[in-house]
């Protein structure tokens, strides 16, 4: 089997379900991969994308409601972490392997190339920041989603 050299995930939300609620929980994300590999958690917050080193990874976001944009406005990689820990103080030099902030909107599609220093099995959590509209509430953000190295 040749192996696909991209991955894409998909970032559906229910713009106004998210907001309503100010949460991406409660069925308002919904993360998909076309990866050749056995990701679980289709469909889900807790996405877990298998991948390989050198391949391109490329997230897109995708509102629901098409009268309410979303932008990806931060992905935070966390480590190899558990889910617990994601959320503990994040100055500790081990708790951020990557972050990328474009400092602006517009951001439907963002991408990344997968590294070599992932260890294989270990899923790589990572924090998805999500910008819908503006306002007090607007940014949402779940740290469930992950990548790991086949």
């Amino acid at each position: 089997m040749k192996m696909k050299m991209h991955v894409n995930i998909s970032v559906v939300v229910d713009v106004i379900g998210a907001l309503s609620d100010k949460s991406l929980l409660n069925g308002n994300l919904c993360l998909m991969d076309d990866g050749p590999f056995q990701s679980t958690g289709q469909g889900t917050p807790a996405l877990c994308t298998v991948v390989t080193p050198g391949q391109l990874v490329r997230w897109s976001a995708l509102a629901v409601d098409l009268q309410t944009p979303v932008e990806i406005k931060n992905i935070t990689f966390l480590g190899p972490r558990a889910a617990e820990e994601a959320d503990a103080d994040s100055s500790d030099p081990d708790g951020s392997v990557d972050s990328v902030d474009s400092g602006q909107l517009d951001l439907y599609e963002w991408a990344g190339v997968v590294p070599t220093f992932m260890a294989r099995g270990v899923p790589y959590k990572y924090r998805l920041d999500l910008q819908m509209y503006e306002g007090e509430h607007s940014v949402l953000h779940v740290d469930s989603p992950a990548l790991m190295r086949l």
